[in-house]
């Protein structure tokens, strides 16, 4: 009973590696050399047969196609590959990020400029920047002035960022987000 339980809620995944060898499915296959050649389409058996003689494995490159391609390689040597190109394209992708500076209708010209190079900052190495007015008590009379800030703002970073979301109002907060060119 206790060995029906452990098999029972053992966990099933599916392999990520390609079907190889006894694996594939199909009766035809087209043949890729170990050296590139095509081969043309031969039967799974003989393809097999192929690739024990030169001591490979057959592996099933692209499944979906009629008859599947399956190419002679050895099967740590094309995991190894697989592996090195998913690293590559990894490496190569950029994650944008969205950065929120905050400001105050009433924030003074020094700090209004230290916020907007960091701004430009952001913007140089790839990330949105969303910028954010918050009003207290009586400044919510006057949001005039946070639309005047942000239009200032948007001024400013015209030069390396675009306006993404224009400045909207919601309760105490105004928002705008700019992302770079």
């Amino acid at each position: 009973m206790a060995l029906f339980k452990q098999n029972y809620f053992q966990r099933r995944t599916k392999t990520r590696s390609p079907r190889a060898n006894n694996r594939i499915n199909s009766l035809e296959v087209q043949v890729i050399s170990s050296e590139g050649q095509n081969l043309g389409i031969i039967s799974t058996k003989e393809a097999i047969f192929l690739a024990e003689q030169e001591g490979l494995d057959l592996i099933e490159i692209s499944p979906n196609a009629k008859p599947p391609v399956c190419k002679i390689i050895d099967m740590g040597k094309y995991k190894y590959d697989l592996q090195k190109k998913a690293n590559k394209a990894k490496k190569k992708q950029k994650i944008s990020e969205l950065k929120e500076i905050k400001l105050r209708p009433n924030t003074e010209t020094h700090d209004y400029n230290f916020k907007i190079k960091n701004a430009q900052r952001f913007l140089s190495k790839g990330d949105k920047v969303k910028f954010t007015v918050r009003f207290k008590g009586r400044e919510m009379q006057h949001h005039h002035l946070g639309t005047e800030l942000l239009k200032r703002v948007e001024e400013d970073l015209k030069k390396i960022g675009k306006l993404e979301l224009n400045p909207k109002f919601e309760g105490k907060l105004m928002t705008m987000i700019i992302q770079p060119l």
